[in-house]
């Protein structure tokens, strides 16, 4: 590292300097993550009131707040394993997810992998700006569109400072969050808010009696695991720069703990909104309940929790920008700098808008349906991955071959590309895409129709994706790899970045 490098890295420690890394390694000098950041971090990935809107399906479904509540906290946590293992590889790797994914799909096969979670990342935000548009119409009268845009500007701003400036922003939202939630949380135990209706229609099914139907309780877990297995693509991103030796035990628990209680907390409040209220908007509930307390007290709440929700906005984008890059670096060698991430956020900010402005509908709806959908892409690839890492290859990666076609990764990598074709084919059988809000059904599977439109597809797809990957990758060379492993040293996988961007 010469002079102005060690420089920009002691001013973008210090101050608000825009990161220097994207989609390199991370050399171990500048490891300087902290193992007690990861449950903060990501107990506010969930800590916000696009988890309570996930607790509104339950109720929409004819689900009672109890059962929602344990449908949705068994869902978190298991969907939260899968990210927890994703975690343990940041260290390991020093990579972004997305770059490791190459030892599995090829240098320009690991395409296929992108485009899931380039979808599940925009897909995200438009669902994220979409419930804030809604809630700021109904509770301020706000133009919807001037939010879409300050969200989406204040997002991109935030992931193009990059890792330091959002782990300062998540620490932040959380002080301010923690004692506000936990005020709504004891407010609402003991019956604040109801003495007024709520301001948005309430949720279909949420005024009826709500009991336990199994249709809507394996719908709340499906979504509550997707929810966590939505962060499985870019876990590893905000855990690279811990020392390579982090505890990958403590690791994995401070990342279960983190993401499973708060998500759990936050369903569980939904619920209670959702069947105490008949809410069918968090940020209306919330301004309900605070405006119960004392005045100016909802008002309060709904701009803490918007503001406190910018990061997760830009933590998609922050992800969406690593892996727009290394799809195009996959066929056209860029160089990974300051210019190349800004135009990027650019070019994923433009398209949010613009998808963001054209969709219309219920936000609630939106969410399920796109929640279900975000789970059929991505279960391939996590099974795909999982398998590879800590079954097949056991953590023993060639890294610095992961920069070029040429290394003993290739530029396609049929098991993996098979894998989770044939993965994602045996789940579309099992299939159940409903419209909540009108009731008709988008696309149901033939298995899912014999099963009342109970959803297993997000298990058949775990189980064979992953199934498929280990049988065929029982003719890999591992030996052979190993020997090359042996090889290499960390300036080797330094240099090989650095000639990969055309440095």
């Amino acid at each position: 590292m010469n002079a102005h490098e060690n420089a920009g890295l002691a001013a973008e420690t210090a101050g608000l300097e825009i990161e220097s890394r994207s989609i390199d390694y991370i050399p171990e000098r500048e490891r300087h993550a902290k193992l007690s950041s990861q449950g903060p971090f990501w107990f506010l990935g969930n800590f916000h009131f696009f988890t309570i809107s996930i607790g509104f399906v339950g109720p929409s479904m004819g689900l009672s707040a109890g059962w929602t509540t344990l449908g949705g906290a068994l869902g978190i946590m298991f969907g939260t394993i899968f990210m927890a293992f994703h975690g343990s590889q940041g260290p390991e790797m020093g990579l972004p997810q997305m770059i490791q994914s190459r030892a599995q799909f090829g240098y320009r096969g690991v395409a296929l992998a992108l485009l899931a979670t380039l979808f599940v990342f925009v897909g995200f935000n438009v669902v994220n700006i979409s419930l804030i548009m809604d809630g700021l119409k109904n509770v301020f009268g706000v133009n919807p569109s001037v939010v879409a845009i300050v969200a989406a500007v204040a997002g991109g701003a935030l992931a193009i400072y990059g890792h330091d400036v959002m782990h300062k922003a998540f620490k932040w939202a959380l002080i301010a969050t923690l004692p506000l939630y936990a005020l709504v949380t004891i407010a609402l135990a003991f019956g604040a808010g109801k003495g007024a209706a709520p301001i948005a229609a309430a949720a279909s099914g949420a005024g009826a009696h709500l009991g336990f139907n199994w249709v809507a309780f394996l719908t709340q877990f499906a979504i509550g695991a997707s929810y966590n297995i939505s962060y499985a693509p870019y876990v590893s991103d905000y855990s690279r720069y811990l020392p390579k030796h982090t505890s990958r035990a403590k690791l994995i628990s401070a990342i279960f703990l983190g993401a499973s209680l708060s998500g759990a907390w936050m369903i569980g409040l939904g619920a209670w909104l959702a069947q105490q209220l008949k809410a069918s908007d968090a940020l209306v509930a919330l301004n309900q309940v605070g405006a119960s307390l004392f005045p100016g007290c909802g008002s309060l709440l709904v701009i803490v929790s918007v503001a406190g929700f910018l990061p997760i906005i830009a933590l998609n984008t922050y992800s969406a920008m690593l892996t727009l890059l290394t799809g195009v670096d996959s066929f056209r060698k860029i160089k990974p700098t300051r210019r190349a991430r800004i135009g990027a956020v650019m070019t994923i900010s433009a398209i949010l808008l613009a998808c963001t402005l054209s969709i219309k509908g219920n936000g609630v709806a939106l969410l399920n349906t796109f929640l279900v959908l975000m789970l059929y892409f991505l279960v391939p690839w996590t099974a795909v991955n999982l398998v590879d890492y800590f079954f097949v290859r056991k953590g023993r990666y060639a890294i610095s071959h992961f920069f070029t076609p040429d290394g003993i990764y290739g530029a396609w990598q049929a098991r993996g590309i098979a894998a989770y074709l044939i993965g994602f084919a045996s789940m579309i059988p099992f299939f159940a895409i409903v419209d909540n809000e009108s009731g008709k059904e988008i696309f149901v599977g033939y298995f899912a129709h014999l099963m009342s439109g109970i959803d297993l597809a997000w298990l058949v797809g775990l189980i064979v994706a992953g199934a498929t990957y280990y049988v065929l990758s029982r003719s890999l060379d591992l030996r052979a790899e190993e020997k090359v492993i042996r090889t290499i040293k960390e300036s080797d996988i330094v240099a090989m970045a650095r000639q990969s961007a055309g440095h």
